[in-house]
């Protein structure tokens, strides 16, 4: 396994882990008290050393470190999540948080905006990206925390706050009030025609706003009429199942099986499609990678198991078992498994986990070093667990979903280790700092403008060559020219409209999609 990998793939553990535990929200599955003995057991346990250790001992932290401990013996996505991290989570989940709507870096110990979110408070009241801002209701923001900076700027909805600005070229502060508001975590990164008959939809995890999001695409595109819809499920880890499944009833007719759960009693949970769908005549492809997981499997799974469409990509994740919150009293709460989900045919593509976590992630990560990803042959599969789809096609549990067109990574490590920047935001401040030299020029273009003008100089290249190595990262970027050209246009073009127009840019020289295209060229 190369360097680059190891580096990211707590990253990509994290997202299969993180996003996953959200499944079991519209089960109605019973609870079921605890042992009384096992409860005074423990309870006693953390007592004695409470009330009778020889030194003093933070027991809560004690309780945390067993309840980790405990979790990691069952399998590998029930999770603990602690009081101080759940808000953050519930915020990613819920899909909003409260604030004023910005992005922002911090540069020489000042709040410098990215960009504003359309529509946001800031947005509204005339901030624009590169501001500086100084303070907010009358404190210094210079020098402040990252953490004091949010506690300024987030707060209760519709409660005021007021703001001193620096913009460049005027001499004086400028003053902006705004009112905090309810501000979007996009779910959905994009959503366009791809060419005159194909619509394209980009997630990148299941929150509560994501069918709404995803159904808001679908609107825009209906009036232009596509023949198909390309969902993009690549590096999704999963969300909540009830959005995954209201996104497959847009595509399956009344009555179809989607997905069913099952519980250790064998009660069985089953969800069906209604009539409601607007493009269930509409083709359908769907493209996975291997860290496609848990609710993105549930589409892929029941796409492929209906004879609904084409699954195009690598093997995915693996992840087919069902978590339900469970607060525990202090802020804290208990993402527990308590059933696993099955495709329409019936398997369950939940990786084997009996041998440990451990394991588990080491038979993930055997995929970078064992061919598979660049070679279908050398994709495993459980021929006992074969199963048949209406049309005869012949699937496979045990494993993750895998692909009916198969596409390999092609990519030079440099090439891999360019899109990791991007995505791990690398080249953001670098971007950032380019624009902020001209700022004025780069925010008076247009889309076309800049569609069409060739932003990606020689010499832009040569800086970010000397970024990299403020870093102690050398890289000699001549054989990848093109491919680190596209990826840094596409973050000027984060920055400078929306990550829609930054996809746009990517997926005209996607391999997927170049793959897709040509299959329906044939």
């Amino acid at each position: 396994m190369n360097n680059s990998t190891k580096i990211y793939l707590p990253i990509i553990i994290a997202i299969a882990v993180v996003s996953g535990m959200y499944l079991g929200q519209w089960l109605n599955y019973p609870e079921k008290a605890a042992s009384t003995s096992a409860n005074q057991k423990f309870s006693r346990f953390i007592n004695y050393i409470d009330q009778s250790y020889v030194d003093e001992v933070n027991t809560d932290s004690l309780v945390e470190v067993s309840l980790q401990s405990i979790l990691k013996q069952l399998d590998p996505h029930s999770t603990y999540i602690s009081s101080l991290n759940y808000d953050q989570v519930q915020a990613e989940m819920r899909g909003d948080f409260v604030g004023i709507g910005i992005s922002f870096f911090t540069i020489n110990d000042t709040i410098a905006v990215i960009n504003t979110i359309p529509d946001g408070p800031s947005d509204l009241a005339g901030i624009l990206p590169g501001d500086r801002i100084v303070s907010a209701n009358n404190k210094n923001l210079i020098t402040s925390t990252t953490d004091s900076i949010f506690s300024v700027l987030k707060g209760k909805p519709n409660t005021q706050v007021n703001l001193k600005v620096k913009r460049a070229n005027q001499k004086r502060l400028l003053d902006f009030s705004l009112m905090r508001k309810r501000v979007p975590l996009k779910s959905v990164d994009a959503g366009f025609m791809l060419n005159d008959s194909l619509g394209y939809i980009k997630l990148n995890r299941f929150s509560e706003t994501t069918y709404s999001e995803f159904k808001a695409k679908l609107n825009q595109l209906q009036p232009k009429n596509p023949k198909g819809i390309i969902i993009d499920l690549r590096n999704n880890g999963g969300g909540y199942m009830k959005e995954a499944t209201d996104i497959l009833d847009e595509f399956l007719s009344d009555e179809t099986l989607m997905v069913f759960t099952k519980n250790k009693d064998g009660q069985v949970n089953k969800r069906f499609a209604t009539s409601s769908g607007a493009f269930e005549d509409t083709n359908v492809y769907v493209l996975i990678n291997e860290k496609t997981a848990s609710a993105s499997e549930v589409i892929a799974g029941a796409i492929q198991d209906n004879d609904r469409g084409l699954i195009i990509g690598r093997r995915s994740f693996g992840k087919g078992l069902v978590q339900r919150e469970m607060k525990l009293g202090d802020g804290s709460a208990l993402r527990l498994t308590v059933a696993r989900y099955y495709t329409p045919t019936g398997r369950s593509i939940q990786r084997p986990y009996d041998a440990g976590t451990d394991d588990y992630y080491d038979d993930y990560q055997s995929r970078y070093v064992n061919g598979e990803m660049k070679f279908k042959d050398s994709m495993s599969v459980n021929k006992n667990l074969q199963y048949k789809t209406p049309k005869g096609k012949i699937v496979y549990g045990g494993g993750g979903i895998i692909p009916d067109v198969f596409v390999p990574i092609k990519d030079t490590q440099t090439e891999k280790d360019i899109k990791f920047m991007f995505e791990g935001g690398v080249m953001s401040r670098f971007m950032f700092n380019q624009l902020d030299q001209h700022r004025d020029y780069y925010n008076a273009l247009s889309e076309n403008e800049f569609l069409s003008s060739d932003l990606i100089t020689y010499k832009m290249i040569e800086d970010f060559e000397n970024y990299l190595g403020d870093f102690s990262m050398s890289y000699d970027f001549d054989s990848s020219i093109k491919q680190l050209k596209i990826y840094l246009k596409a973050t000027m073009a984060q920055q400078l409209f929306d990550d829609n127009l930054a996809n746009q840019i990517i997926a005209d020289h996607d391999l997927m999609i170049k793959r897709l295209l040509q299959l329906k060229s044939n």
